[in-house]
C-alpha cells in the first residue's frame, strides 16, 4: 500500500448528535492516495465516543479512535499535540472538529493539488458556510477567488481569517515547535506558522461547514472572563512572534495587538472609538482603509 498522504485530525467533545456528519465527510473524500483520520474524543459524557468507534468498526484502515479516560483539555493538555503527533503518518495534515463537516469530496484532493502548485507555500484554506445555531448560514469567504494571502494579512485576520475545517498544511510546518506556538498552540498561531514561508494558498471554492455557538466550539470557548485571558495569550503570542521573525512582521503585529485593543472598546459599545479624529477620513483611499479597519472588527466579534 502507498504511504498515507494525508492525516485528518478531529477532536470531538460531546458532539454525539453532529460528529456523523463530520465523520462522513471524511469516508467521502476521492483521493488518488490513502489518507488516515485520527479521532480524539476527550471523555465526553454523552455517546460520541461509541460514534467513534461504530465509524472505526466499520472503517478500520481508515479510521483510528483514541479515547481519553478523563478530559484531557482540563488537565491543560494540547491533544493534537501531546497525543497525536506520534501518530501522525501523512506529508499533509487536514483539522476538523467534531461538530464541524467538510461538504465536497474533492476537498483533500484539490487542497493538497493546490500546494504541489505552490512548494513555496505550507499552508492552504478555502471558503465555507458559517452555520448559526438558530440555523441561518453565512457565506464565509475572505476572498471570491483562488488566491494565495500573504503572511501579514494572516496575522491581521485574527484567527478568524479562515475556518479551522478549511485548513490543510504541509506536515512539517504542522509539526513546527516555535516560540509562537510555546505561547499559544492554537489555529491562528498555526495559520501564521503556515503563512509565513510563502503566504496562504487560499480557494474560493466553498467546501466546508463550521458550526458556530455550539457547546465546545471555538466562538463558545471563548466569551466573558475567558475570553479576556485568551486575549493576553494571543498578544503574548504575537510578541513572541515579532521575535521570532526578527521584526520581518512588526507593522502587521503591532497593527492586530491595536485591532484587539479597539475591538476590547468595542465590546462596552464603543465600536467608533478606533477611529481618532487623527484617521478621520478626508480621500477616498483613507474612506476604504477606515471602513475596512472598521469592518474587519465587526466581522471578527460574529
Amino acid at each position: 500500500m502507498s504511504e498515507v498522504k494525508v492525516s485528518i485530525i478531529c477532536l470531538a467533545y460531546n458532539q454525539e448528535n453532529v460528529i456523523r456528519q463530520a465523520l462522513d465527510g471524511f469516508v467521502a473524500q476521492q483521493t488518488p492516495w490513502p489518507i488516515e483520520v485520527l479521532v480524539h474524543d476527550d471523555a465526553s459524557s454523552d455517546g460520541t465516543a461509541a460514534v467513534i468507534r461504530e465509524y472505526e468498526a466499520r472503517y478500520p484502515l481508515l479510521i483510528r479512535g483514541f479515547y481519553a479516560p478523563q478530559n484531557r483539555l482540563s488537565q491543560g493538555v494540547v491533544v493534537s499535540r501531546d497525543i497525536l503527533y506520534p501518530y501522525i503518518r501523512g506529508e499533509y495534515v487536514a483539522l476538523c472538529e467534531g461538530d464541524d463537516y467538510w461538504t465536497s469530496p474533492d476537498k483533500l484532493r484539490l487542497q493538497v493539488e493546490a500546494l504541489e502548485r505552490h512548494p513555496e507555500a505550507d499552508i492552504c484554506a478555502h471558503a465555507v458556510r458559517r452555520r448559526r445555531p438558530g440555523g441561518g448560514v453565512i457565506y464565509d469567504a475572505p476572498y471570491r477567488r483562488d488566491t494565495v494571502i500573504p503572511a501579514e494579512e494572516v496575522i491581521l485576520g485574527g484567527g478568524g481569517f479562515v475556518a479551522t475545517c478549511s485548513l490543510l498544511c504541509r506536515r512539517g510546518a504542522y509539526m513546527l515547535q516555535t516560540p509562537m506556538r510555546d505561547e499559544l498552540y492554537n489555529d491562528y498561531a498555526l495559520q501564521i506558522q503556515g503563512s509565513l514561508r510563502g503566504g496562504m494558498v487560499y480557494l474560493g471554492q466553498c467546501m466546508a461547514v463550521y458550526r458556530q455557538g455550539l457547546p465546545g466550539s471555538w466562538s463558545s470557548k471563548h466569551r466573558g472572563s475567558a475570553h479576556s485571558a485568551y486575549r493576553v495569550l494571543i498578544r503574548n503570542m504575537l510578541r513572541a512572534l515579532d521575535g521570532y521573525t526578527e521584526g520581518r512582521f512588526s507593522a502587521a503585529i503591532e497593527r492586530r495587538i491595536r485591532l484587539y485593543d479597539s475591538d476590547d472598546l468595542a465590546a462596552g459599545g464603543h465600536i467608533l472609538q478606533m477611529l481618532s479624529p487623527r484617521e478621520l477620513p478626508v480621500t477616498a483611499l483613507q474612506i476604504k482603509r477606515n471602513f475596512r479597519k472598521l469592518w474587519m472588527n465587526i466581522l471578527y466579534r460574529l
